[in-house]
């Protein structure tokens, strides 16, 4: 398919020398002067991008660019500018802008920018004609809820799916930031690239930096090879950075090189790599607050934020407990190997009553043991440690490495002692798994089993 360009800019210069370096055999380019005459000139013929200055006299870029999403909403928009006005770039991008670059233009990143957003009209285009796989993907059928702010989310989802916007996740643990992250991923047009996540927390500030851009031989001792780093491993795909929040300065200036350049280095290397992954962050920090204390870069900030999205804690939808409760108990028992379990009334009522501080977290937690501990197929109140779900006095403060070790402790009683169901309940894998194991001293949890899986 012939690829059309049109470019907008009010300097005949910067006109003349793009539409020389960019039309070739495999792209038409036009050209426009400014804004009205950019809108008269859709009729002369197609156009798949449009290219913009955003400072012209009369209309100005951001001004054309939501008249052509109302006028033509499939038409991909890139905007330039030599001004580093960053609230500008976060409104262009939440108005519907495919990129937003700044003069002087890099010839190189250019075409390259140019490259990924006509490659993903190709793939809208392939949607539209009903040739994509339709196949069930997994995630957006674990996201469950009626309530009116799912709802919401559901919808976000499903609009920021089919774009490679950048998306902030926010929330407190356990609400279920990852599998919002998944859905996103398996509903786009790439689903079949990988989705990569990353605990940032998980890793000291030293290894962040070579677990997400890798490292060459040499580079530091105990590189005994060339690495390649999560970017590289997600390709096309999504890289899905949690706890982004608590991540150090450093490191921030990098991954803001790679949002704004699509490209990064790997530690010890000359060279930079190049990198199409979509970038999902997610935290449960005030980033506002950060921002406003200098803990975290506002240009970095604003690069992420393109798209955010807020999940609700569990007590702020607790009609969705019952439906949470359903599906949860149905993977608890393919989990752990059960019969079918359901609810009787007055568990349900219990499980109401809480205000499910862990959130969905919690609640799959508890239900997994109730699984586990349950004789018949129904769970009753006793199954779901009724006493530890009432707060009984002032609430015992822990580490969050004390919490984590309980968690994985009881998940790990829970399954008795089987890894591959403790680490599918858990989310993680089962390297991390073990090492978590180790970490912690946990060690055989099941007499005669040594913690080892029976399958």
């Amino acid at each position: 398919m012939k690829r059309s360009l049109l470019i907008v800019d009010d300097d005949p210069r910067v006109r003349t020398a793009l539409e020389s370096a960019l039309g070739d055999g495999d792209m038409t380019v036009r050209v426009a002067e400014d804004a009205e005459s950019a809108l008269a000139s859709l009729g002369d013929g197609p156009v798949g991008v449009v290219l913009t200055d955003v400072k012209m006299p009369g209309m100005s870029g951001l001004d054309l660019l939501k008249m052509l999403k109302e006028r033509a909403p499939d038409l991909d928009v890139i905007l330039m500018t030599a001004y580093g006005d960053l609230p500008l770039v976060a409104e262009a991008m939440r108005e519907g802008a495919a990129d937003f670059l700044v003069k002087p233009l890099d010839l190189h990143q250019l075409r390259g920018v140019l490259d990924r957003v006509f490659e993903d009209r190709q793939a809208r285009t392939r949607i539209k004609a009903g040739k994509a796989d339709t196949d069930d993907r997994g995630a957006a059928d674990r996201l469950i809820g009626r309530d009116s702010q799912m709802v919401e989310i559901f919808k976000l989802v499903g609009q920021v799916s089919a774009t490679r916007t950048n998306v902030v996740i926010r929330g407190e643990s356990g609400t279920g930031k990852e599998l919002i992250a998944r859905s996103i991923h398996d509903a786009s047009p790439w689903a079949d690239e990988p989705f990569v996540a990353v605990n940032c927390t998980a890793l000291p500030a030293t290894l962040l930096e070579s677990e997400l851009f890798g490292h060459v031989r040499g580079s530091f001792t105990g590189a005994t090879s060339d690495r390649k780093g999560r970017f590289e491993i997600a390709g096309r795909g999504t890289i899905f950075l949690d706890e982004i929040g608590d991540t150090p300065p450093e490191f921030q200036a990098k991954l803001l090189r790679v949002l704004q350049e699509h490209e990064y280095y790997p530690v010890g290397a000359e060279r930079p790599e190049r990198t199409e992954a979509r970038v999902i962050a997610a935290t449960h920090r005030d980033l506002e607050k950060l921002v406003a204390a200098g803990q975290f870069r506002e240009d970095l900030y604003y690069r992420l934020r393109v798209v955010e999205i807020r999940v609700p804690p569990l007590r702020e939808r607790m009609g969705d407990v019952p439906l949470l409760a359903d599906f949860l108990l149905r993977k608890a028992a393919a989990v752990t190997g059960s019969r079918p379990l359901h609810l009787d009334p007055e568990t349900s009522e219990t499980l109401m009553s809480h205000d499910w501080p862990g959130n969905v977290r919690e609640l799959e937690n508890t239900l997994t043991r109730a699984a586990v501990i349950a004789t018949g197929d129904v769970i009753r109140p006793e199954h779901i440690e009724v006493g530890a779900m009432i707060d009984a006095g002032p609430p015992r403060l822990i580490s969050l490495e004390e919490m984590e070790r309980e968690h994985v402790a009881q998940v790990l009683e829970a399954t008795g002692g089987h890894k591959s169901r403790t680490a599918e309940v858990l989310g993680v894998s089962r390297p991390r798994l073990d090492r978590m194991i180790e970490r912690y001293g946990l060690g055989p949890l099941v007499p005669g089993r040594g913690g080892e899986d029976a399958d």
